[in-house]
């Protein structure tokens, strides 16, 4: 019982880091097309947001998943992406 009790936490696991390593690079193109627009953002908020779209970006490419969702979602709450 503990052993299929572990498997399914662990395949739970793999699953959700599978789901965040996909989920980035589909927020950077919202970023990246919002950018493309010209935002009505201030000139600080435009670099925070390029900021933290290449640092997301970054993440995202050595494995740190939660990092770049995270820095991808305040970028996106800058931009007024839902």
């Amino acid at each position: 019982m503990k052993k299929a009790t572990f498997a399914i936490l662990l395949s739970g696991a793999l699953v959700s880091t599978t789901a965040l390593a996909f989920h980035c690079p589909v927020d950077v193109k919202k970023i990246d097309a919002a950018l493309a627009k010209n935002p009505s953002i201030s000139a600080s908020q435009l670099a925070t947001v390029k900021e933290l779209r290449d640092s997301g970006e970054a993440n995202h490419k050595a494995g740190k998943h939660q990092e770049a969702v995270d820095e991808l979602a305040k970028a996106m709450a800058i931009l007024g992406i839902k």
